[in-house]
């Protein structure tokens, strides 16, 4: 893991952020993103949140979707932000969780804007679902749209599909 980060020209050290976003959707990226992110959070004591973001339910459907699939996924992405701020509480730490509907490229910022954090942790594979953070509509950048540090988390052991 990378031990200091870029921040507005400068370069400070991992363990200097005092509230840290984590970007949670269960998949093996979001997992190690979670760890990832909880290791930094005990070790500089920060403030931590965890996001879980219901994609397509804020309009982002092509097609109308019924009450009953609205109301699964709901449920689904609730169950994710529970286990998610479950395993955070396994480590010791205390994490607020914030469960939000529409495009993460559009949450991720606002979210991370209307909380003050200094470092949003994501997962990421190339090519896999959530690839689609870093880009959405029209190519707008997830790190053009923040004025905080990311970390970005790459599972090393896999590198079979690139």
């Amino acid at each position: 893991m990378a031990r200091a980060a870029r921040d507005g020209g400068l370069i400070r050290p991992m363990g200097a952020f005092s509230k840290i976003l984590l970007c949670y959707d269960s998949s093996r990226e979001g997992r190690r993103a979670l760890i990832q992110g909880a290791e930094l959070a005990q070790q500089s004591g920060a403030e931590t949140h965890l996001l879980a973001i219901a994609p397509g339910v804020g309009g982002a459907m092509t097609e109308a979707p019924s009450a009953i699939a609205i109301g699964n996924e709901e449920k689904y992405i609730k169950d994710v932000l529970r286990e998610g701020v479950e395993r955070l509480h396994a480590r010791g730490l205390v994490a607020k969780g914030h469960l939000v509907f529409g495009n993460p490229i559009d949450q991720i910022p606002a979210v991370a804007r209307s909380l003050g954090v200094d470092l949003i942790v994501v997962g990421h594979r190339p090519c896999g679902p959530i690839a689609r953070w870093w880009a959405g509509p029209g190519n707008a950048q997830l790190l053009d749209r923040v004025n905080c540090s990311i970390l970005v988390s790459i599972d090393t052991t896999e590198n079979s599909d690139r």
